[in-house]
């Protein structure tokens, strides 16, 4: 029995500022149908949206989704991902498109692992060619942060390093899956400091960890349950720094599909003076498969084949 996956991916990424808020989009639009087994069928919808924002002159975001054009959806799962470059560093543009790019290069080679190792050894990649970069460059260090997730069958598992953050909503809560790799997120961990303390705090932004500043990092990976109706949100510091966890959950229950909720979000983020860059990946999981994660394509390769040699 044949089922068919329609699934629509639909991007806006901007640079640089303009008078209206919505000056600079550049607009992509995906539908692709794919045969699958029923078995295996799976219908995510998302949508992104990058923007420079209010204040900065450029915008060092960037966000990736779904390829609906490629063949490894349907042996890694659906890979969203979404990065922060360091605005104090040179080129913080630079470092997220980096990152992001070698980050889902490797992810998608890298078969025959569970998704845990297969997101940990990406991030380490994807650390390892900004920070060599960085060095052929000559430009001093290069910083990002990166949080991605990767939905197969019923579980997503998340990759974090960094201040990015990844929301789960479901029905009318919303609840944040990460922790900031933050000073201040470190005072929260340690009960020094309240939570609702962190958005107002003068040194939010200053980064413990991040991709790039070091040869070797230790990102958050983990997984967890989902199910189908849930939302998933992935954004950069400049959208959680104005809008509250709670809501994200409200402006859901007003928004039909990811691309009226991304608009919500960007819309509040906007209204509010957001002063960074503004990125948001939204998912809506509206069918999800009972596969297995051993019924996930294995294909050989070896494990030293995913690293970029110094020598390039």
């Amino acid at each position: 029995m044949k089922s068919s996956l329609v699934q629509s991916t639909e991007a806006i990424v901007s640079r640089r500022g303009g008078d209206h808020p919505t000056d600079g989009f550049l607009q992509f639009h995906f539908i692709q149908e794919r045969s699958m087994t029923a078995i295996d069928s799976i219908l995510i919808e998302s949508h992104g949206v990058s923007h420079v924002g209010k204040v900065r002159q450029d915008n060092q975001d960037a966000i990736r989704l779904c390829d609906p054009n490629d063949e490894f959806s349907a042996t890694t799962g659906h890979l969203y991902g979404i990065a922060d470059g360091m605005g104090g560093y040179a080129h913080g543009g630079v470092a997220s498109s980096l990152a992001l790019q070698t980050f889902f290069e490797t992810f998608y080679v890298a078969n025959g692992v569970s998704p845990i190792q297969r997101l940990r050894v990406s991030i380490q990649n994807a650390n390892l060619s900004v920070y060599q970069t960085a060095q052929r460059m000559a430009v001093g260090r290069m910083g990002t942060t990166l949080t991605a997730v990767n939905v197969i069958g019923k579980k997503a598992f998340v990759g974090h390093i960094g201040d990015s953050r990844a929301y789960l909503i479901r029905g009318d809560k919303s609840t944040c899956l990460t922790n900031d790799h933050t000073r201040v997120g470190e005072l929260v961990r340690m009960r020094v400091l309240s939570p609702d303390k962190v958005r107002t705090h003068a040194q939010r932004s200053v980064l413990e960890k991040c991709l790039g500043t070091s040869l070797f990092v230790q990102p958050d990976i983990f997984q967890f349950p989902v199910q189908e109706d849930d939302k998933l949100v992935l954004c950069t510091d400049g959208v959680w720094s104005v809008v509250e966890d709670k809501e994200f959950a409200v402006l859901a229950a007003e928004a039909d599909n990811p691309k009226d909720l991304s608009k919500k979000i960007f819309g509040l983020a906007m209204d509010r003076d957001s002063d960074d860059n503004l990125s948001i990946v939204v998912l809506y999981l509206r069918h999800l498969s009972d596969m297995e994660l051993n019924q996930v394509t294995k294909r050989f390769w070896k494990f030293s084949n995913i690293f970029r040699r110094s020598s390039k």
